[in-house]
């Protein structure tokens, strides 16, 4: 699995809570968090098409981008290489590191335990 950079990750987020967004909607939600103008947005989003991380659909005659790639997947992908880049530690995080997390739910949490325990994000790095 591709890992997304600081900035990609904060587009796919909004992607992952809001399902669909227009170039425009995005640039809008990330713009204070990035402190970037609105071609960098198109820039990075094309970027992220040509890696897989998104998806450009046509809809109603305006181009809307959609998340091509799971919210947990990256999560534990992205954990997972913390876990022993970073902090040298050979066994997965454990899911209390997400427990107040905004951006999971229980059920996600569960699974990305799994995923993490199972060591299924190295399988798909």
């Amino acid at each position: 699995m591709i890992r997304p950079s600081n900035a990609e990750l904060e587009l796919l987020k909004c992607l992952w809570r809001e399902n669909a967004c227009s170039a425009r909607e995005l640039h809008e939600r990330v713009a204070p968090l990035l402190d970037w103008s609105y071609s960098s947005t198109r820039k990075t989003l094309e970027r992220m098409v040509d890696k897989g991380l998104v998806e450009e659909i046509g809809e109603h005659g305006l181009n809307v981008y959609r998340a091509a790639v799971g919210k947990v997947a990256v999560l534990a992908a992205l954990s997972s290489d913390f876990a022993k880049r970073v902090l040298e530690i050979d066994g997965p995080l454990p899911t209390q590191a997400f427990a107040d997390s905004r951006l999971l739910n229980e059920a996600e949490i569960d699974q990305l335990e799994a995923m993490l325990r199972d060591g299924e994000p190295e399988s798909q790095a």
